[in-house]
């Protein structure tokens, strides 16, 4: 099979729906496929590249000015059409809206080939960008849920990470789509050894010898609610000898910083940056006592499942899909929204109860095990052999739009 995806940001660029596209596209090519990923350039001019049965075309970008270290494609439409005219792919795997759903439908109508969308995103995540007035927020995600809902309807078949994204989308685009996850490496990020230290990795980090650990790992950005984090955070660092370790970048990095010091926690925060997977990423979950995150809008949260398979208790938001990852009194605490007194409190209760913490841990990672990167492979890839090997595109049942691939 020739398999063409087509998404927007692409590793070595920061986005977790990339690390999802990344394992994919690397993943098929192992198995045999052969694999062509058309992406922006991660630096301003266009190249290619090719890795045995996978190859690269990094088309012309320029800086996404909404998010630290990523780039988007600069016109990429004649480009797009003639790297795919050039590979003639079988099918085509898209998992972008704006700058490469249209060319590729163009593309496999002309063709006649199978197109799958996959949704990494909703148009909840536009609000915290705009200004803070109720019908702008609302007029902007009714048009982009318009356009979204027609577009995957143009589509053979839709994927989601999530059960709880597959039933949103369906209530809100009248779309029936395959839920499958993004998967976790099992093998990469899994729990610390009873027996092994981390000295050297805490003095590195300016950590101490034996201070719990609170881990946040994700963008910088007003969509993630790292803000929400620290905010909870304050009475436990003030209270304990808890640290707290912030790992990622992005545009709200200056007043995290800021933040912290206006509160007196700036010598118990610790800002890594953005830390990649093969910088070491796993280590510094098996560094932590406990896992924070405060986002809401999340269509699965990659770094959930990173922090379940490493054997972390989480303390998260109880919103759309993260109960999915989370399970309250399981493997976690689920909080209401903008409870930061009942945030801090399960933080509190999993530093003082060590044994709490290590059970849900362990629960965690059972959980994980479900999401490994080799069941969401399989799955992927039955969907594309399906969608090769049917001949019907949609149907109509019930004011339910459904794949019929």
């Amino acid at each position: 099979m020739r398999i063409a995806f087509l998404t927007p940001v692409y590793p070595p660029m920061v986005s977790g729906a990339s690390l999802v596209i990344g394992h994919l596209s690397k993943e098929m090519a192992a198995r045999g496929h052969e694999v062509l990923v058309i992406t922006a350039s991660d630096r301003a001019e266009p190249y290619a590249t090719r890795d045995g049965n996978l190859s690269t075309a990094r088309l012309a970008s320029f800086r996404n000015p909404l998010r630290v270290g990523q780039r988007l494609a600069r016109w990429p439409r004649r480009a797009t059409l003639r790297a795919l005219a050039e590979f003639s792919p079988d099918l085509l795997h898209v998992s972008d809206p704006a700058q490469f759903a249209l060319p590729a439908l163009a593309y496999a109508r002309r063709r006649n080939i199978p197109a799958v969308y996959s949704i990494h995103q909703l148009p909840w995540f536009i609000a915290p960008y705009l200004p803070n007035i109720s019908w702008m927020r609302r007029a902007l995600e009714s048009l982009l849920w318009m356009y979204g809902g027609w577009l995957i309807r143009q589509f053979d078949a839709v994927t989601t990470p999530t059960s709880c994204i597959s039933r949103i989308v369906e209530a809100r685009a009248r779309v029936a789509s395959y839920p499958i996850s993004g998967g976790v490496a099992l093998d990469l990020f899994r729990p610390r050894p009873p027996s092994s230290r981390d000295d050297t990795f805490r003095e590195r980090l300016g950590l101490p010898p034996s201070a719990p650990i609170l881990l946040h790992v994700g963008r910088l950005d007003a969509d993630k609610q790292v803000d929400v984090v620290i905010r909870a955070c304050v009475p436990v660092l003030k209270q304990t000898d808890a640290h707290l370790l912030i790992v990622g970048d992005g545009r709200k990095r200056g007043q995290l910083t800021e933040f912290c010091a206006q509160h007196g926690i700036e010598a118990k925060c610790h800002f890594t940056g953005f830390v990649s997977a093969a910088d070491g990423l796993a280590d510094l979950y098996r560094l932590a006592t406990v896992f924070v995150m405060a986002s809401q809008i999340e269509t699965q949260g990659i770094v959930l499942l990173e922090a379940a398979a490493s054997g972390l208790p989480i303390v998260a938001l109880d919103a759309v899909c993260i109960p999915e990852i989370v399970l309250h009194n399981v493997n976690g605490f689920l909080v209401p929204p903008d409870n930061l007194a009942q945030m801090s409190t399960r933080l509190m209760q999993l530093i003082h109860d060590p044994a709490t913490a290590r059970e849900m841990g362990r629960a965690g990672r059972i959980i994980a095990q479900k999401h490994s990167i080799q069941k969401s492979m399989n799955a992927y890839e039955n969907l594309f052999i399906k969608s090769l090997a049917c001949g019907e595109r949609w149907e109509q049942k019930e004011g339910v739009v459904n794949s019929a691939r």
